[in-house]
């Protein structure tokens, strides 16, 4: 690290060097890499008992907090999370629909990151070091994209492939962005940034409610591919036509409100000079 340069008088002086947290507060991933911010990851789930070993068993064990919001099981997901990980949080739903899970399980959270993964297995959590890494050297929300370079999906169908083209082209349109990728449930994002996504909806037009008010917000969303497989087992509750007429009506209806302002950085030790030793 190269001390900051400022001139002071026609002369170049150099900044004093800020100083780097005590190792003990680095958590290890490899050999190589560590990471200081914690990470939650939330994983909203109903009735996948039968998936969560093979979801569980992707997620990295640096992660420092799992919080598995169920949405009123009739089997043993609980059970089977809990013995996977005991030191599970476990969140009962209240309500009903994605959204609502995600926002019961994002104010459970206690770390500096969150990141949102499905119980279905068709998101791998080794792919979580892409989504923290992207955070921690500047990113404020990161999403992936199964058509970002490198990602792909397994299962797309032709009908959700073209209607998630369409709904990506008109949010791009209307809010200037340049996703790729927009109806795809991983994502990760600062947890400070919570106020401004203020998740207020049921269903599965979640996931473009974040993207589009993370844009709206001024936020720095950076893409990271990632590979969508096919759910392992069970039925998705997902309707194409249905949630994508949803998802349309969502994008409309955000067009028209005001964004929130976003969450400053923190002072005391911004979250760039922590991120990776």
């Amino acid at each position: 690290m190269s001390p900051e340069i400022a001139k002071h008088n026609g002369k170049p002086q150099a900044a004093p060097l800020r100083s780097m947290p005590p190792p003990t507060s680095f958590t290890p991933v490899t050999p190589h890499l560590a990471i200081s911010p914690t990470v939650s990851v939330v994983v909203p789930a109903m009735n996948e008992a039968e998936n969560l070993p093979h979801v569980f068993a992707t997620i990295p064990k640096w992660v420092d907090e799992i919080v598995l919001v169920d949405g009123n099981s009739v089997d043993d997901t609980v059970a089977v999370a809990r013995r996977l990980r005991p030191n599970l949080k476990v969140v009962t739903q209240t309500g009903r629909g994605k959204g609502d899970a995600l926002a019961a399980g994002f104010a459970a959270c206690t770390s500096d990151i969150i990141v949102m993964i499905d119980a279905d297995g068709s998101t791998d959590g080794r792919e979580i070091i892409s989504f923290v890494g992207a955070l921690v050297t500047g990113a404020d929300f990161v999403k992936g994209s199964r058509h970002a370079a490198g990602g792909g999906s397994d299962d797309l169908t032709l009908n959700r492939r073209l209607g998630n083209k369409v709904l990506t082209t008109i949010v791009n349109v209307l809010y200037g962005t340049r996703y790729t990728d927009l109806c795809y449930g991983y994502n990760a994002f600062w947890a400070r940034h919570l106020d401004v996504l203020d998740l207020d909806c049921d269903g599965f037009e979640v996931e473009t409610l974040m993207n589009v008010r993370a844009a709206k917000a001024g936020l720095k969303v950076h893409e990271v591919p990632s590979h969508e497989r096919t759910r392992i087992h069970g039925e998705s509750n997902l309707r194409a036509v249905r949630d994508g007429f949803r998802v349309l009506k969502t994008i409309l209806k955000e067009w028209r409100r005001q964004p929130a302002p976003p969450q400053p950085e923190p002072t005391a030790t911004p979250a760039a000079d922590r991120g990776v030793a």
